[in-house]
């Protein structure tokens, strides 16, 4: 069995997204859409409040990440 080392620096973040996931992955699909629009864009705001005390740039870092598993689950069969 070989170990792969840990690409990420930042694990504290990594934890992050995976707490955040779980909240806002209802955004990212599809069939929540209102009008046609995706609600993307609301995940921000709930990061930014369920964890207020990160720096805005780590939020970004998040809903993107956050985005990146959502589409790879959907591709995944």
């Amino acid at each position: 069995m070989s170990s792969t080392p840990e690409r990420r620096k930042n694990l504290s973040l990594r934890e992050l997204v995976d707490k955040a996931y779980v909240i806002i992955e209802p955004f990212f699909d599809p069939a929540n859409a209102w009008n046609g629009q995706s609600l993307e864009h609301l995940a921000y705001r709930v990061v930014r409040e369920q964890l207020p005390d990160i720096a805005p740039q780590d939020v970004q870092v998040i809903v993107s990440a956050s985005t990146r598993i959502y589409r790879s689950k959907i591709k995944t069969p």
